[in-house]
């Protein structure tokens, strides 16, 4: 037994404030335990978010890891047929002893070839008689193999001959007149046009690699003269680019995004922002086609998704960026736009750490919000009436719980939590989270703007840097076409050969009818007919 100190004070009043002292002094050591404790798991956790940035694959960079593993695929694929080929060299079963048509053994059935495709036939040359008794032969039929070929770049020249004439009676001169050209005074055709601007906004290969390429195709074509026609056509273009702003600002609900991309400047570059609003009606059942339009800004203040939907009032679809909050305000003229958050972004945090610290809060986070996840994968591409039914029915009581449930362990938390932070991104955000379920129209995530930003995302290290503003402008303004008809089903180069072609004498009120889906319609008509 612990004996008691001899300088205790008698008195109850000095006795209760020694106590109280000592609790005190108890609760601040406690707290700087919980302090130093908190900000060990922080650095526990910012440590494995940066082993994570480095080796591992981020969310964000899913797709990317899609395509490694797909090329490791390919690679696997590649081996095996190059084992198995000298395999059969080495035992001297060069020509395969199979019926024609007929799949060898361990080998997938394979799809007939494009039907649409031109077919070239070519006969080889039979026996005139019977190899065995040297009778006469009659034929019982044939065999075909089809076999994938491709034509390698063409190029020719292209001569427009104009005749002229006179009149024997009065002398007069006539010649008919001079074909458009898609450049004035240009030597490029609209299928050469295309398929470098195709190539430079669509593949994103820079105009020194197309250059060289051309090169040693016997082609020479400077950097200079390409970028010259590459400025023409998208001043050419403008009209149609303007008409696609038209129908994307017209919709009933927008995904928002943007992305970052290296601008040149004086020696440096500086990050600037490329920004995406999608119109995608499919999801909900609505008729109207797909497009997309792109920006492009020096910075990222809240000025430019102010001025981009300047006269727009519907819903916005985006993550939690400050700077549209303006457009969310009461007293927005026209009229305030509509917020609906994006479940994916409000996921992704509690995923990573679910993921990275095995937070069994956030694992059971994750699990909740992939139950509503799943549930609204189901009525995907139905009228917005029918997802509101459904919503309402399956859905909400799913939203509910889960909203229940992370509330209550909210409050368990320390305000320092990661977990913490992240159900609060959720939490204080409620109301925009939970508009899907009072409008059939809100998707659940805002996937479709971060796919359109995909492309710039893996292009950035092919281009590496826009050279200016005017050319972050010139490249958005040629992206929201080629993107636009990629989101129709229209072949890009394609379309806009056809374009080219004919956009300079087409009839401004009718000029409609060159935008990608009233295009590839006509096309489709004229191959019906």
């Amino acid at each position: 037994m612990t004996a008691a100190p001899d300088n205790l004070p008698n008195d109850i009043a000095a006795l209760r404030a020694a106590l109280a002292a000592e609790q005190l002094a108890r609760r601040e050591a406690e707290a700087r335990a919980s302090g130093a404790e908190a900000m060990v798991v922080h650095l526990k956790l910012l440590i494995a978010r940066l082993k994570r940035d480095k080796y591992g694959a981020s969310s964000e960079r899913g797709r990317k890891l899609i395509d490694q593993l797909e090329l490791e695929l390919g690679e696997l694929v590649t081996a095996a047929s190059e084992d198995a080929a000298k395999a059969e060299k080495a035992a001297g079963k060069n020509a395969r002893s199979e019926r024609p048509g007929m799949p060898s053994r361990g080998q997938p059935v394979r799809a007939p070839l494009p039907a649409h495709l031109p077919r070239e036939r070519v006969v080889i040359p039979g026996p005139t008689a019977c190899p065995c008794c040297g009778g006469r032969l009659s034929k019982l039929g044939e065999d075909i193999t089809e076999t994938l070929e491709v034509e390698p770049i063409k190029w020719k020249v292209i001569q427009t001959v104009r005749e002229r004439f006179s009149c024997r009676a009065c002398e007069t001169i006539t010649q008919p007149p001079a074909p458009f050209h898609p450049i004035a005074r240009g030597r490029a055709g609209p299928n050469l046009l295309a398929m470098i601007l195709e190539a430079k906004f669509g593949q994103h290969l820079p105009l020194n690699r197309q250059s060289e390429t051309f090169a040693l195709q016997g082609i020479e074509l400077s950097v200079s003269t390409i970028a010259g026609w590459v400025g023409t056509c998208t001043a050419n273009l403008a009209p149609l680019t303007a008409l696609i702003d038209t129908h994307v600002l017209a919709a009933e609900r927008l995904h928002g995004d943007d992305t970052t991309v290296p601008v040149l400047a004086k020696g440096k570059t500086i990050t600037g922002r490329v920004w995406t609003y999608v119109r995608d009606d499919r999801p909900f059942g609505g008729r109207a086609p797909p497009a997309a339009m792109f920006r492009y800004s020096r910075d990222r203040t809240a000025e430019h998704p102010n001025r981009h939907l300047a006269g727009y009032a519907g819903i916005l679809q985006a993550d939690a960026y400050a700077g549209y909050n303006a457009l969310y305000e009461a007293d927005r003229k026209p009229e305030p736009i509509t917020e609906a958050a994006c479940w994916a972004h409000g996921r992704r945090k509690l995923f990573e750490l679910a993921e990275l610290s095995r937070a069994p809060l956030a694992i059971e986070a994750v699990r909740r919000i992939d139950a509503i996840f799943d549930a609204e994968r189901a009525i995907n591409g139905l009228p917005a009436e029918a997802r509101l039914a459904v919503r309402q029915q399956h859905i909400a009581p799913l939203v509910t719980e889960l909203e229940t449930w992370m509330r209550e362990s909210r409050g368990k938390l320390s305000r320092h939590s990661p977990v913490a932070k992240a159900m609060d991104y959720m939490l204080t955000r409620w109301e925009a989270f939970t508009g899907f379920l009072h409008d059939g129209r809100i998707c659940l995530s805002n996937n479709a703007a971060e796919r359109a930003l995909r492309g710039i995302a893996l292009g950035r290290k092919s281009w590496l840097f826009a050279g200016s503003d005017r050319g972050g402008d010139r490249a958005a303004a040629m992206i929201s076409l080629i993107y636009t008809a990629k989101l129709n089903g229209v072949d890009p180069r394609a379309w806009l050969a056809d374009v080219l072609a004919r956009i300079a004498d087409h009839p401004a009120s009718r000029l409609d009818e060159l935008l990608p889906w009233n295009w590839n319609q006509a096309r489709e008509r004229k191959a019906a007919a």
